[in-house]
């Protein structure tokens, strides 16, 4: 019984993976044409609200549904989980209720903190988002709690289809109608509301007959029971929520600094507003970086819950190591094939070559980030929430310290940097707080200094390559080659070497899509110059 159960979940695990990897793709691809269509300063003003739309999306999808889920699955009966998810959803409804009418009325004083005052009608219009919240929060705890994956699958995919057509058509509505780009910029983010609304019901009729369940006790309210809830959803699934919204914050904090610090540099408001713009070109390139890793590791969290819960020690430091070596892997090649080819990237997918040093610095934080994910996650299946809820903390009081100051003085590379210090002080921190597992798999001989060796072999042999690629970036064909070749030339080089060097053992080529193909055709070359 015990394995049937957990075979059901891990199936449920692949299907929402598959799910979240497409949505992530849907994010990170939409903005590359968006930004076309729109400029710089289109892509501006839509970036530097986009952060308070990515919270409420982590309080929907992967913050408060995941807290949720692990109460529902403690429940014993369908009643007890019926008044449960009611309790829920009346103290996230007042939440999401509260921060809507907050945004409503301090959306002009929020806008003048981002040091422009346009900025206004976009953050009324994101705040309809919060007022969904609450039921798609809790709807997808409940579905996740009974390990059933589907409808959160099926509505997050749904969700973001939604919410990138509606940015897509806004944008090319305000050439052919010739908005202003806040106006494009209000109605790009009314995407996000009616994606909800989409999502909403979607998960409307699964989950009508929950809902619908008598409640055994009709009586007083139970006060007692709403606070100790509210004390655990603020604390438990608040810390889960903090962590799920680590690059959003990061981004919110920009947008509260880069701007104006860009102006006290020096820059006229247009100028600091298409700076700002070139800036975010990093974000969309950083979500693609992650996807892969984050695709192929989240793969391995399902045996690691299932390791620690039949206590199998040895089974759990197994999957701990291959879910960090594939997570930093990956993730380094990725960080490294961006860097050395930012040029030929940024003048491919936007159209010029500016902002490429603020860019190479920006693309640290992939590996950096995807590390940070690993670690949480070996973190989370020992039950050790706090540790990495304290090192967030510390990472954003560092990021809001640093920040302006570094815009000041060295503009948007200043902001890459001050992004790249911030997240090395959470890594640092968790690091420090980690168990023995985590270190070791990290050892300096035995992997991460193979794998910068490998990344710098790599990084020269692009270099090299890229001499036979047209030299002058003076169009996107030109543009295209370079990258193609290096793409190329990286992909070879890395994988070549890891085979070579054993950077990964079998176990974690096997555990990797197209590993075993890999293994085969290694095994056949070997076979031949022998």
């Amino acid at each position: 019984m015990q394995n049937k159960q957990m075979q059901h979940l891990m199936k449920g695990a692949v299907v929402l993976s598959i799910a979240s990897f497409i949505a992530k793709v849907l994010s990170a691809v939409y903005r590359i044409p968006f930004q076309n269509m729109v400029g710089n300063t289109g892509f501006y003003v839509y970036q530097q609200v986009y952060p308070i739309y990515g919270i409420g999306m982590t309080f929907a999808l992967s913050g408060f549904p995941v807290y949720i889920s692990k109460l529902v699955a403690e429940q014993v009966n369908p009643e007890e989980q019926t008044q449960l998810l009611r309790r829920s959803f009346v103290l996230l409804g007042i939440f999401g209720a509260a921060i809507f009418i907050y945004l409503q009325y301090q959306a002009p004083k929020i806008a003048g903190a981002m040091a422009d005052p346009a900025l206004t009608p976009l953050i009324e219009m994101v705040s309809f988002m919060f007022l969904l919240m609450p039921f798609l929060a809790v709807t997808r705890g409940y579905f996740q709690g009974i390990f059933n994956m589907v409808p959160t699958a099926v509505s997050q995919v749904a969700e973001q289809l939604v919410r990138v057509v509606v940015i897509l058509v806004a944008a090319w509505l305000s050439l052919k109608l010739h908005w202003s780009v806040y106006e494009m910029g209000t109605w790009a983010m009314s995407g996000a509301f009616f994606g909800g609304l989409v999502a909403t019901y979607i998960l409307l009729r699964p989950a009508e007959t929950v809902f619908q369940l008598k409640a055994p006790h009709r009586g007083a309210i139970d006060f007692k029971a709403y606070q100790q809830l509210a004390k655990r959803l603020a604390i438990e699934g608040g810390s889960i929520c903090l962590f799920a919204s680590l690059i959003v914050l990061l981004q919110l904090v920009d947008s509260f600094t880069v701007k104006k610090g860009l102006v006290l540099s020096g820059l006229s408001e247009e100028l600091a507003k298409n700076m700002k713009g070139i800036f975010d070109r990093g974000q969309p390139l950083v979500q693609l970086g992650l996807v892969v890793s984050l695709a192929f590791s989240s793969t391995l969290i399902p045996s690691l819950s299932q390791a620690r819960q039949r206590r199998q020690q040895y089974q759990f430091q197994q999957v701990a190591e291959a879910l960090i070596h594939i997570s930093l892997g990956l993730s380094a090649a990725a960080t490294t094939g961006l860097m050395v080819l930012m040029p030929q990237i940024n003048y491919f997918l936007f159209g010029d070559a500016d902002g490429n040093q603020a860019l190479v610095w920006y693309m640290l934080s992939i590996a950096i980030i995807a590390l940070i994910n690993a670690c949480n996650s070996v973190l989370q299946s020992l039950d050790q929430f706090h540790k990495t809820t304290a090192a967030l903390i510390v990472g954003l009081i560092v990021k809001v310290a640093i920040n302006q100051w570094l815009v000041q003085h060295y503009q948007i590379v200043g902001a890459s940097v001050g992004t790249v210090i911030s997240l090395g002080v959470v890594l640092a921190s968790i690091l420090r707080q980690s168990p023995v597992i985590v270190r070791q798999a990290l050892g300096l001989q035995r992997f991460t200094g193979k794998l910068l060796a490998i990344c710098a072999v790599m990084w020269l042999g692009v270099k090299i390559a890229l001499q036979f690629a047209p030299q002058s970036l003076s169009s996107r064909g030109h543009a295209i080659l370079g990258t193609g070749l290096g793409v190329l030339v990286g992909v070879l080089l890395f994988g070549g070497l890891a085979l070579r060097w054993q950077l990964f053992s079998i176990r974690e080529w096997l555990t990797m899509p197209g590993g075993r193909q890999l293994l085969r055709l290694s095994k056949k070359i070997k076979g031949r110059t022998k």
